[in-house]
């Protein structure tokens, strides 16, 4: 019996969601992949999946099964990369998960390169603000922005930005310009809904110290680009980091208010899970990134 088959096979039909999906993945026959599941529960003496004419989902048991096995998989990968790594170029798929904006803007434009320089690698990749589980998902890296938390997690800074109050020049002609933070209640206001610290805006005071604000807003969102998209209509102010409006503030379109008070400053960094060996696909993802990210082009 082949059990490397047996998790390969039912790490896919969990996946896709489906045998039949499964199935096209693989190459194999609806047939063949049922089979291959059917004994390994059999083997195992525990049902992996709940199986109903509209859906398939993974039992418990079946989510931690299926846990390790994409583990052991990719363990498997990178031992047979790394053996493999000096005869040819780097192949496979990468499958990364990084933020939405920050993606739309800056990653998009550079994955076409990334590819022309590696014919052999595809990208599998998801934009989402939702901080995901890397190792539990079955993601090779993520971009991410701001502190982080204490992980197992290898992590690589790519660069920083600044977080930045602003507001078109026509709404500032039209409801004045706050001179201080506790200003902002009496303005029009577009927040992002998932920042960590919600609608408290936090600034170092010129003199020291730090002052925070709450602030009541008009709009509330969870896309950056339609919290810029609204300042740019004139239709109030924003906080918003400068790799999402700093081209904006050198335009003219918008413009910073409050720069005595400064706002935090965010790392931008790609991390990857915690193992022995790192597969030549995703060092030179890495090392690409940190090129490309040598000089940012928003501050």
């Amino acid at each position: 019996m082949d059990r490397f088959l047996e998790m390969k096979v039912f790490a896919a039909v969990v996946d896709a969601g489906s045998f039949t999906a499964g199935a096209e993945v693989l190459g194999m026959s609806k047939a063949a992949v049922s089979r291959h599941v059917a004994e390994l529960e059999e083997r195992l003496g525990v049902r992996l999946l709940h199986r109903t004419t509209r859906r398939l989902s993974p039992t418990s048991e079946g989510e931690i099964f299926h846990a390790r096995c994409r583990e052991l998989l990719a363990n498997l990968e990178e031992a047979e990369a790394e053996i493999s790594s000096g005869v040819g170029e780097a192949s496979g798929l990468l499958k990364l998960n990084v933020p939405v904006s920050f993606g739309l803007m800056h990653l998009a434009p550079l994955w076409p390169i990334f590819m022309a320089r590696h014919p052999r690698l595809a990208l599998d990749i998801t934009l989402s603000d939702r901080v995901a589980d890397l190792v539990e998902e079955g993601y090779d890296a993520a971009v991410r922005i701001g502190q982080l938390a204490p992980s197992s997690l290898i992590s690589r800074r790519l660069a920083s930005t600044r977080m930045v109050v602003c507001a078109s020049p026509d709404y500032l002609a039209r409801r004045g310009e706050p001179a201080h933070p506790a200003d902002l209640l009496g303005h029009d206001v577009i927040s992002y809904s998932l920042s960590a610290s919600g609608e408290n805006w936090s600034f170092a005071r010129p003199g020291g110290g730090e002052v925070t604000v709450r602030v009541a807003p008009r709009v509330r969102t969870n896309s950056g680009d339609t919290c810029r998209a609204a300042a740019l209509q004139h239709q109030g102010i924003i906080f918003q980091p400068t790799f999402i409006v700093g081209q904006d503030l050198a335009r003219g379109t918008l413009r910073e208010i409050l720069p005595g008070y400064r706002a935090a400053e965010l790392g931008i960094h790609v991390v990857y899970p915690s193992r022995k060996f790192v597969s030549p696909k995703l060092r030179l993802l890495v090392d690409f990134l940190v090129e490309a990210f040598t000089e940012p082009d928003w501050d």
